[in-house]
């Protein structure tokens, strides 16, 4: 009896054990799982970067392919300093009236919480933004220039019809004072808004510019006819070409200077619209539709060139000598718009 007993309680025994093994067995594999999911979740790898088509540097793939917010800022006297233009992938200079000239700023691959300020579009504008499309952001128009806008490939965000995604820093006074975040402006997008085509070809990483034709330059100035002179100083130490105006570094409203990978610059008819602006200067047109002469300013050399844009919606292209499309350098472009003519120096 007391051996049927001591048997029963062994049994018992290993019972227990078998089930703390199989309990233990049981928690280390939940273990051995959540481990691996760790270590799953330490692997996994970024979403590779591709180059940016405005720009040709390499960024998050959903940043390459978002659309372009493309905005008018003012570059009068009175205007400046401006915001944002340091995050820019590519700027137009256009005239405007009385020798001012103003930017159509693009950004694409970078954003900027503060750009302007934002002023009214010229009817050289769509012509610019149509190849670029996106979004396109002014503060208002003129009847002649919104109607030249209407079945531009852009979506309009003016200050007439979208002031919530506008603001007005302190300090400014009208008509200086309307500013935005590009970031907010982008969510204007239309739904079937497309990536920016590649505005330029770029250089590969290390490859040097020598185009046929290249020779060395370290300095530029473009004259616009008027109030506004741009000059270009090549900075070996950055590889860019710093910005002046009217012979005064170009400082941003956070006190860094506009430079540029690159500058373009594009000798263009101008034409007067037939209406003058409220100073009561007559208003002109770039005519950037058609063919003529250019200089390409990278990596401290210069080459002569030629561009053509056979349509509004068409890339403008830069080609040397021989035919063969001009690659620029991985970063920012100015392309600067003066008039045939126009007094233009590089040295």
């Amino acid at each position: 009896m007391h051996t049927t007993r001591g048997l029963a309680v062994a049994v018992l025994v290993l019972t227990l054990a078998a089930g703390c093994s199989e309990a233990k067995d049981a928690t280390d594999k939940a273990a051995e799982l959540v481990g691996d999911k760790d270590a799953q979740a330490t692997t996994t790898t970024e979403e590779p970067k591709s180059p940016a088509p405005l720009t040709g540097k390499p960024v998050a793939g959903d940043v390459a392919r978002r659309p372009a917010v493309s905005v008018k800022v003012d570059n009068s006297p009175d205007g400046r300093p401006q915001a944002g233009l340091d995050k820019a992938d590519v700027i137009f200079e256009e005239k405007v009236e009385g020798g001012v000239t103003r930017f159509v700023s693009v950004f694409q691959s970078q954003d900027s919480e503060l750009v302007g300020p934002i002023r009214s579009l010229r009817t050289s504008d769509p012509d610019i933004v149509s190849a670029v499309g996106g979004v396109f952001v002014f503060s208002d128009g003129v009847a002649i220039s919104l109607r030249r806008l209407k079945g531009a490939p852009v979506k309009v965000v003016s200050e007439r019809d979208g002031a919530a995604a506008f603001t007005y820093p302190k300090g400014r006074r009208r008509p200086y004072a309307t500013f935005a975040a590009t970031g907010r402006l982008r969510k204007e997008a239309a739904r079937d808004a497309r990536t920016p085509p590649a505005l330029f070809p770029f250089l590969a990483e290390g490859e040097a510019f020598a185009p046929t034709g290249a020779v060395p330059a370290s300095k530029a100035s473009v004259n616009y006819g008027g109030r506004t002179t741009g000059t270009f100083d090549f900075d070996a130490t950055t590889a860019t070409w710093l910005r002046s105006t009217n012979g005064t570094p170009h400082l941003l409203a956070d006190g860094s200077r506009l430079a540029f990978s690159n500058v373009i610059i594009q000798f263009v008819p101008y034409k007067r619209v037939g209406y003058k602006d409220s100073s009561g200067a007559a208003v002109d047109e770039a005519m950037v539709v058609g063919a003529g002469d250019a200089i390409v300013l990278v990596a401290g050399r210069q080459v002569r060139a030629k561009w053509s844009k056979p349509t509004p919606t068409a890339v403008t292209t830069f080609t040397d000598s021989t035919g063969a499309p001009i690659e620029l350098l991985s970063g920012n472009t100015l392309v600067a718009l003066p008039p045939v003519g126009a007094p233009v120096t590089v040295s």
